[in-house]
């Protein structure tokens, strides 16, 4: 026989067609009769391939035998499946079997057509389209009207839990504090110029009766309406304490709107109640070497000297049963306000009211210091004009966004039992015969 005609003996050990044994010598395979003669010859001189070995499978020994063909690696197809629905596994991926450990992390599937996984694949319908909020727990999910996930479910965190703005004479801080489910608190920051030119800073802060019907609407809207009462009448030249007066009265009217307006969907809200919207209001406007305070309700101005060796103050009195005792004489201070009904408040804005009596009063400092204008969730921690002017950092004067969030601090360390909310207005002493009162 000559060489033409001699059997090509196979390299392979398996057909190429159908995987069964081959023997040497075949030239057909005896299952599928698939031609083994068509099978090339393989080259003499190729690359040594370094074969990844799945975990728990021996490495072919050096010296061995022969080395293994360079072929592609072969695609992967999951026990059961229909012989053809193939995906490629990248090399050095292990792929687990039935009763395999599942310590071992599959690669990606290439397949673009891959079945998505319905426990972290949202509805395409609940998808959030572009621009809108997107859920802070499974990342992927629509976040509904009322605050909730529609494809996890998961509760987010209101905007108002946590709130700091800053300007350059003016800075607040309002947090939900440890034990509230929401932020009832509100407040409002802003300068504005007088006719001469020289600058106005005002701080409004606002804290909503929680025994009242949608006492966070009531805060929003009435340190908004403040707000903008003061940004409009102080430009005209009105006096910043008339301006303050007429803002609290402002403040006043929008909370009695809410009365009449149903607002959102109470019938979701399990904290409801069914009287009217209500809150009390402090506010501080620092103009012309002046510092005007006006409040309703039991939230405080506080005056923090920046040199500490002068005594602080507290600027305002609260419309309390605590403090009515003490302005009779039945009690005492500590006494007072150590009584379960000490704050128990006797003025408010909201359509329930009794009478609308908005308190303010007009300081002229003759040094620089710190108001601070906050909240009860604030003062119960530091009651005293001394125990405020110890938990307000040293450095507060020069940043008030610091000092505000330190003071925030002091009330959670202490408990954070209420909502908390600070503003901090440095005090700076303009030079002689640059204001008047």
């Amino acid at each position: 026989m000559n060489m033409s005609q001699k059997p090509q003996e196979t390299a392979l050990s398996r057909c190429p067609g159908c995987e069964e044994p081959l023997e040497p010598g075949d030239l057909f395979c005896g299952a599928c009769g698939y031609d083994l003669s068509a099978v090339p010859e393989p080259p003499q001189d190729r690359p040594t391939i370094a074969i990844a070995t799945p975990a728990g499978e021996p490495s072919p020994a050096a010296g061995s035998g022969p080395a293994p063909e360079a072929v592609e690696p072969a695609p992967w197809q999951a026990p059961g499946s229909t012989p053809g629905a193939e995906r490629s596994v990248p090399p050095g991926t292990r792929v687990d079997g039935p009763g395999a450990s599942g310590d071992f992390e599959l690669a990606a599937p290439a397949a673009a057509s891959a079945a998505p996984d319905p426990r972290t694949s949202p509805d395409p319908a609940l998808t959030p389209s572009a621009g809108a909020k997107v859920c802070v727990a499974c990342r992927a999910g629509r976040v509904d009207n009322d605050g909730y996930c529609e494809n996890c479910g998961h509760a987010q965190p209101r905007e108002r839990d946590h709130m700091e703005q800053e300007l350059e004479s003016v800075a607040a801080v309002s947090d939900r504090g440890l034990r509230h489910h929401r932020n009832e608190d509100a407040f409002a920051v802003s300068t504005t110029a007088l006719p001469d030119g020289s600058p106005a800073v005002v701080a409004i802060v606002c804290d909503g009766v929680s025994s009242a019907s949608r006492p966070d609407e009531a805060s929003a809207a009435a340190a908004h309406a403040a707000n903008e009462a003061l940004l409009e009448s102080l430009p005209r030249g009105t006096h910043p304490q008339q301006a303050m007066h007429e803002a609290i009265v402002a403040a006043a009217e929008s909370v009695n709107r809410l009365a009449q307006d149903p607002g959102q969907a109470q019938e979701h809200d399990p904290h409801r109640h069914q009287n009217a919207p209500a809150c009390t209001l402090v506010g501080a406007i620092m103009a012309s070497g002046l510092l005007v305070v006006g409040w309703v309700g039991d939230s405080r101005v506080y005056w923090v000297p920046e040199d500490r060796t002068t005594a602080p103050a507290r600027l305002t009195e609260d419309d309390s049963w605590a403090a009515q005792m003490v302005a009779a004489g039945l009690m005492n201070e500590a006494e007072a306000y150590a009584d379960e009904r000490a704050h128990a408040i006797t003025g408010w804005l909201g359509a329930d009211a009794y009478e609308l009596e908005p308190h303010t009063a007009s300081f002229k400092p003759d040094r620089p210091g710190l108001v601070v204008v906050c909240t009860d969730g604030l003062w119960n921690y530091a009651e005293s004009a001394a125990q405020m002017a110890a938990a307000v950092p040293e450095d507060a004067y020069e940043r008030p966004l610091h000092g505000a969030q330190v003071l925030v601090g002091h009330a959670l360390d202490g408990g954070g039992h209420d909502n908390v909310t600070v503003a901090l207005l440095p005090f700076a002493v303009p030079p002689q015969g640059a204001g008047s009162a």
